[in-house]
């Protein structure tokens, strides 16, 4: 009889240590990295180049995809922002551009926007369920008074029969990102304003 009890005491505890790993909150740390290459056209000109987080809050969604969940995943602007403004640094250097973050009246800029990062849940299917995750950012060039704009989203479809832990969500958020960056610095654009 103790057996018995002490056995369903273990299975209750499992069960609960379950519940509570699936609905703990997810914070993630993120690293981006862009990947592809970028235009060089610059000559050592200086850029101010700034990052900054744009999204109305650092929750990026929930693990089961439910709104009142309190399994958050949360992407914190202040680990995130100084990635985004290295990333963006190491971009306008490549470009061949002296990139500084200092403000002149004058010199060209480029400001580099997280407006938009999103993790939902996609469709359920027989033992399958989705996550579906955008990000989108916006890169504004302003350079002698002319002033150039690009929108760049980013979306995934990952399908999963076990729900991501918070390393795979980390993995996919900055793949993500990545994505976003290689698009935005891809853009001919930019450059060209940069060094006009």
């Amino acid at each position: 009889m103790q057996r018995r009890h002490f056995l369903g005491a273990c299975a209750l505890l499992l069960a609960t240590g379950w519940l509570v790993g699936c609905a703990s909150p997810h914070y993630l740390q993120l690293d981006p990295r862009r990947t592809a290459d970028v235009p060089r056209i610059g000559n050592g000109q200086s850029v101010t180049v700034t990052a900054v987080d744009g999204r109305d809050s650092e929750v990026i969604g929930t693990r089961t995809g439910s709104a009142m969940s309190t399994a958050v995943i949360t992407a914190d602007a202040r680990q995130l922002v100084p990635r985004l403004q290295a990333e963006a640094e190491r971009a306008v250097r490549e470009m061949g551009f002296t990139p500084t973050t200092e403000r002149a009246e004058g010199r060209p800029s480029l400001t580099l926007t997280l407006d938009h990062l999103d993790y939902a849940r996609g469709e359920s299917r027989p033992i399958v369920e989705e996550a579906l995750l955008e990000a989108v950012l916006i890169a504004e060039a302003v350079n002698g008074g002319t002033t150039y704009t690009g929108t760049y989203t980013s979306r995934r479809t990952q399908g999963y029969a076990i729900r991501p832990d918070q390393e795979a969500n980390t993995r996919m958020v900055n793949e993500l990102l990545s994505d976003g960056l290689d698009r935005a610095f891809r853009d001919p654009e930019l450059g060209r304003l940069l060094a006009r």
